[in-house]
């Protein structure tokens, strides 16, 4: 839930420094493009601090390693924030993110099945979590898109 105010709240903003006279913001689309950014910047840390274990734990059982997936999508949200900011990767990276988040929304439903708390907390329900990753998803195409 964290993750959708964050969104949501850095979208405002930017929007508003955009209404300001910032061109790079100047619409609805690359304020939300940039709020995008900073979700997937913040979500990536939580792939390299303590919390790495509990996401490693939301991995399911039949794949190797979870830790080091946990780092290597780490990896790929900051790869995709960057790509996110740069024009001639926009698109690039928004259908990688978009890819990356089928996988990553495969480990939430299997948090939400073995009961995996994050920082002792259970993960945010799937009736929240599946329209919350359709918005993720639809941002990002409606973001890098012309």
């Amino acid at each position: 839930m964290l993750v959708l105010i964050i969104l949501l709240v850095s979208w405002l903003v930017f929007r508003g420094i955009g209404a300001a006279g910032v061109h790079a913001l100047a619409s609805w689309q690359d304020s939300a493009r940039y709020a995008l950014v900073v979700m997937f910047v913040f979500t990536a840390i939580a792939h390299f601090n303590k919390m790495k274990h509990d996401l490693a734990r939301m991995i399911p059982e039949y794949f190797p390693r979870p830790l080091l997936l946990v780092y290597i999508t780490g990896v790929f949200q900051l790869l995709g924030a960057a790509g996110l900011m740069l024009a001639d990767f926009r698109r690039l990276a928004g259908m990688c993110l978009i890819a990356l988040l089928v996988p990553m929304f495969v480990a939430n439903i299997n948090a939400a099945k073995k009961g995996v708390t994050l920082r002792g907390r259970p993960p945010t329900p799937l009736w929240l979590r599946a329209p919350m990753q359709v918005l993720f998803i639809a941002l990002l195409w409606w973001s890098t898109r012309a």
